[in-house]
């Protein structure tokens, strides 16, 4: 017998958290499936558990720059078990809370590996089910690395499942996760090389910030190599040789991991997309403005396993998993609105963007003026001894908004929250500067930057 509901979730991250609860709490009968333990990427793989192993990072770095001002940093290590350990007491815990929190709100939960048979119906494990809707929220995966040896490869997760840390950890790409995990790994005290095949890592954001997160990153201790290719892993008695190509010159590592961090592509393959006549790219399902199939009106899509123009960031997922709750619900009315959200990478320090590179508001055709600033020896930096960071605003010169704010050093992930508010609002320069901070504080430092 095939059981009916109004909706079905596939995938148990953010996205479809947000999207079952709406949905059920106006009256439909909601069920979710996933084949990985409730919680998603950020949750038990991403942000969340990020954040837990950079604590320690960032206790170790901040002593390192306190050194001979007053702390004594000599013998301060990081203990990479404890670490992991604390880590899991919070994503252990995770997927029977997210599961509880769904069954008390009536939420059918389901576990196993779906895919559809036809437009209104998927199957798991041989049990089929039909919906009204259903939307697609699987997330992403790291993208095939198609090499001899690609299978020794490790992926975040595994990364930070890892009981001990190696003496040489390689990453592969120059994109959040490789520099992420190499600030946690060089303080933890492991050998770190990061490789990546353009000349410049972290297309997304402002390059000349990327210059100073690079060498910082340099500072600490990690051994960047632009405009190399991955060409091969081998494992070995000691480890795994990596070789890669460098503009034709071979070069070689021998290193105890190679992490994974060469981008990532949305979990739809296994879903059978075809079945049920679902477009999809490699962006994810093609969906329109309200976030639905352009080929099956039953099908939504959201988060990383949709192809739209929001960025790959857990509150974009949960977003448009309200988005498309709400179109589902009441008829397609509402798109999502991705003016205004700040994207960050959380190395040691933080770098951040929010709105328009310099040459994107210039492609569009936009007056701007970019007051770029170093700002190392200010207050807020020098107290704690930090040698690198600065800040590139970009406002358009007639109607004084800004047109994006990108900045890079300590505490800049919180204070890259206020630009992006007044992005989203369209504040002015002028409206900014009128705010009186609390002082000394980072946040004091945003007229300045202005």
């Amino acid at each position: 017998m095939t059981q009916s509901f109004d909706l079905i979730v596939i995938g148990v991250g953010m996205a479809a958290v947000s999207a079952a609860h709406k949905c059920a709490a106006a009256g439909w009968s909601v069920a979710v499936v996933d084949e990985l333990p409730y919680g998603g990427t950020c949750a038990l793989r991403g942000c969340d558990p990020k954040k837990i192993l950079r604590r320690g990072a960032e206790i170790i770095d901040a002593a390192q720059l306190m050194q001979g001002k007053g702390i004594e940093a000599q013998g301060l290590k990081i203990n990479w078990s404890d670490l992991v350990a604390h880590k899991r007491s919070f994503t252990d815990k995770m997927p029977d809370t997210i599961e509880n929190g769904l069954e008390k709100n009536g939420i059918t939960t389901l576990h196993g590996p779906a895919r559809f048979v036809a437009d209104n119906t998927i199957e798991i494990e041989g049990a089929r089910f039909q919906s009204r809707y259903f939307l697609v929220a699987t997330g992403a995966i790291p993208r095939p690395i198609d090499i001899p040896g690609g299978e020794y490869l490790i992926d975040n997760a595994q990364f930070m499942a890892l009981e001990a840390l190696p003496a040489q950890l390689l990453f592969v790409g120059g994109g959040y996760i490789s520099f992420e995990f190499a600030h946690m790994a060089v303080r933890a005290g492991s050998h770190v090389t990061i490789i990546d095949r353009g000349d410049q890592p972290l297309k997304a954001f402002d390059p000349d910030l990327v210059e100073q997160l690079v060498a910082r990153s340099v500072a600490a201790g990690i051994d960047f190599q632009p405009a190399t290719t991955l060409k091969s892993i081998e494992e070995t008695a000691d480890g795994f040789v990596v070789v890669g190509d460098e503009n034709g010159n071979v070069k070689q590592w021998t290193v105890g991991r190679v992490v994974h961090g060469a981008g990532r592509a949305p979990a739809i393959d296994a879903l059978d997309l075809p079945a049920a006549h679902i477009d999809a790219d490699r962006h994810g399902v093609v969906v329109n403005e309200y976030l639905q199939s352009i080929s099956n009106p039953t099908v939504y899509a959201a988060g990383d396993a949709a192809d739209t123009i929001g960025p790959p960031l857990t509150p974009v997922a949960v977003f448009e998993g309200k988005v498309a709750a709400s179109n589902m619900l009441k008829g397609n009315h509402t798109t999502p609105d991705y003016r205004g959200v700040p994207s960050v990478v959380f190395t040691i320090p933080a770098l951040g963007r929010v709105g328009m590179l310099e040459s994107e508001a210039r492609d569009a055709g936009h007056d701007v003026r970019v007051k770029f600033t170093d700002t190392s020896g200010w207050f807020s930096n020098r107290r704690i001894g930090e040698q690198h960071a600065a800040v590139k605003i970009v406002v358009d010169n007639t109607s004084d908004e800004i047109l994006g704010a990108h900045l890079f050093g300590p505490e800049y992930a919180e204070l890259i929250n206020i630009f992006a508010l007044a992005i989203k609002l369209r504040l002015k320069v002028s409206d900014l500067k009128t705010m009186v901070p609390a002082y000394p504080t980072v946040g004091s430092d945003l007229g300045a930057m202005l």
